[in-house]
């Protein structure tokens, strides 16, 4: 998790997340840090391992905040490394962010390096375009801007997963426009998935979504589009202390579920939540977006 410094409404970022909303937050930066550092406190209070890296205040990264758009760890020791839509955001990528994860007791054995995509003007926002079910090597990915499906199956053929593919809308402003990033609309646990299907509008892409997560044998628990408003798809399971695993969301993504939904995700596991309030509005992403899961092999 990267603690930001110049966090703010990333003006470059907007032009297709249209969760972002510029209310006029003061001391928007003060008060990202603040959520941020309750966040790591909840989830180490859990026994979750977390590696909290400073952001350099040098390189106006206003996003750092979210660094699973631009890397990927992997069990086999594979790192990837993704091109990004936003000119500002593409100085998150920071060589020395593997150094500590190596120095934090991590073996890194091979880069898989995307970024000259950028060139083309080609762009994969790392687990925020893909969702990946890593037992089943499935990625699941809806089309966007920020997410080019050549690319998803050059990243399926290196990684060796099937693709899922697929494209999600939300309306805005009475159109159907495309989701910026798959894990805004969906998650995948172990044995559960929160899944959106009312934003995957063709009949046949969504069937064939839902029907890949049941065949894996996952519970489909289903949420709505206003839920999604309130990143209520935006979640991660991690694993706490005592073999423990959480589902991990923002206080606004938890208090939008219903009874019956919260009682679902906790047959498969516990919930923890945190107030993001400020890193929602104005960053347009949510817990699952602040985590970057390392599931490298340990030296």
């Amino acid at each position: 998790m990267i603690r930001p410094v110049q966090f703010r409404m990333n003006e470059e970022t907007a032009v297709n997340n249209y969760y972002q909303e510029n209310t006029g937050i003061t001391d928007a930066n003060a008060k990202a840090q603040q959520e941020f550092d309750g966040f790591v406190a909840v989830l180490k209070k859990a026994g979750v391992n977390v590696i909290v890296i400073e952001d350099d205040p040098n390189n106006d990264t206003p996003d750092s905040i979210f660094p699973n758009n631009w890397v990927s760890f992997h069990e086999n020791g594979d790192v990837g490394l993704y091109p990004m839509f936003a000119v500002n955001r593409r100085r998150e990528r920071r060589p020395e962010v593997l150094n500590i994860i190596e120095t934090s007791g991590f073996e890194i054995k091979n880069i898989v390096d995307y970024t000259s995509a950028e060139d083309e003007e080609v762009f994969l926002e790392g687990t925020g375009s893909l969702v990946l079910d890593r037992v089943n090597r499935k990625a699941y990915c809806a089309l966007s801007p920020r997410a080019d499906e050549e690319l998803v199956i050059e990243f399926c053929e290196d990684f060796e997963y099937t693709p899922v593919i697929f494209t999600a809308y939300q309306t805005v402003e009475g159109k159907r426009l495309p989701i910026y990033h798959t894990n805004v609309m969906m998650g995948i646990g172990e044995t559960f998935a929160i899944v959106c299907s009312d934003c995957v509008d063709d009949k046949k892409e969504r069937k064939s979504l839902v029907n890949h997560l049941k065949n894996d044998g996952k519970e489909v628990i289903t949420i709505t589009e206003d839920q999604v408003n309130n990143f209520a798809g935006n979640m991660l399971q991690v694993a706490g202390s005592v073999d423990k695993r959480y589902l991990v969301m923002s206080t606004a993504a938890y208090k939008c579920l219903t009874k019956d939904q919260i009682n679902k995700i906790e047959k498969h596991c516990a919930i923890l939540h945190s107030d993001l309030t400020t890193i929602e509005t104005l960053g347009g992403g949510s817990a699952r977006c602040m985590m970057a899961e390392v599931f490298l092999p340990g030296k």
